[in-house]
């Protein structure tokens, strides 16, 4: 490192990022408690200002970097080396591919990949994006994701730059999203906003989330049913107004229709007889974000077969479900809505209670 004072210039490919990313980018050997350090003590600047850690840096400001310190650094760590794809697995990504641009890819996910690795979780998209066009030179990157049996759009973005804005798009909710579902049931109300606070449910093991009216976080959606099959089941458009963990799974359980094949959330419930699949049906059909550069991305996924076949068995005409998103209409208002599917959803809770404590007493 160097022992004169530097200063850089913020690049247009950099802008939006947090300050310890750039120094992770451009000064991978500054490192965070050094960088730390040199904030504490007003040594680090930007546009001649003190800087933190946490600062998101723009295109063309200057940063300052004091020089190196006089003690030994500590080593870098070695990267870890990317593991190698095959051929059969880059085929495999670049096929889900269904939008590109310089800024974003878009895929459609089959149901049963993960979005991330985890625990005995080996196979994942976030593994596999090092197979799509230009990942050499700069790494695709996640900004949002499905959960492991859910289908549909997933955003990624190429850049750092564009990584940073889609975040802040789906962080302040002017990312648009559609899914659609087939539920158990036909929902009483036809267009309905769900407002049911969401919380971790504990001591079940896993990740499962419940309908939390004390501590859970403020959780909205709006659903519309876009046909019937008689009183058996529904098929549904979805927008999650928020974006808690399995909102959707959680929230059309807690009023009553689970959606089919969830048995997480709806049990034995939650599987029709008959032909119709035991897979999850839950699929990001349509994702609308304005792009960073100009205009906006508006990109729809086709379902996977599961979906496609029950919808079919259950006689449904994929040509009712797409509707221009800024010509959906919900007949009442959205408080009337909250109330009357919020009464609804207490209702089954309290019949649910009842049920377990009238079974105690035998």
């Amino acid at each position: 490192m160097s022992d004169q004072v530097r200063q850089f210039t913020v690049s247009p490919e950099d802008d939006g990022i947090r300050l310890d990313r750039w120094f992770k980018r451009n000064l991978p050997d500054a490192r965070f408690n050094t960088v730390s350090r040199w904030a504490r003590t007003g040594q680090l600047r930007l546009d001649g200002k003190r800087a933190t850690p946490g600062d998101r840096v723009e295109a063309g400001q200057i940063i300052r970097v004091p020089p190196a310190d006089t003690e030994v650094e500590e080593k870098p760590r070695a990267k870890p080396d990317r593991p190698q794809l095959s051929e059969d697995e880059i085929a495999f990504v670049g096929e889900m591919v269904i939008h590109a641009d310089p800024a974003a890819f878009v895929v459609n996910k089959p149901p049963g990949l993960a979005t991330q690795g985890g625990t005995k979780t080996n196979v994942h998209l976030d593994r596999l994006l090092d197979g799509l066009p230009g990942a050499e030179a700069s790494r695709p990157k996640l900004v949002h994701r499905l959960d492991k049996d859910t289908s549909g759009v997933l955003l990624i973005a190429r850049t750092p730059r564009a990584a940073a804005y889609f975040s802040k798009s789906f962080s302040g909710r002017t990312a648009r999203k559609v899914y659609w579902a087939l539920v158990v049931g036909v929902p009483e109300v036809r267009d309905g906003y769900i407002d049911l606070p969401i919380g971790k449910q504990f001591g079940t093991g896993g990740e499962k989330m419940c309908v939390d009216e004390e501590q859970g976080l403020v959780s909205k959606t709006r659903y519309r049913v876009i046909d019937r099959a008689g009183s058996r089941a529904a098929w549904v458009e979805l927008q999650p107004l928020t974006g808690r963990t399995h909102q959707l799974r959680v929230h059309m359980a807690a009023i009553g229709h689970p959606i089919v094949g969830d048995g997480k959330y709806g049990g034995q419930d939650a599987f029709l007889t008959g032909a119709i699949s035991r897979k999850l049906h839950l699929h990001a059909r349509r994702l609308r974000i304005d792009h960073p550069d100009e205009g906006r991305i508006d990109v729809t996924a086709d379902l996977p077969p599961h979906f496609s076949e029950s919808l079919a068995g259950l006689g449904f005409e994929l040509a009712q479900g797409d509707l221009p998103l800024d010509e959906i209409k919900f007949s009442e208002t959205p408080e009337g809505k909250r109330k009357a599917v919020t009464a609804a959803a207490k209702s089954r809770r309290k019949e649910r209670k009842g049920e377990r404590r009238s079974r105690g007493r035998y």
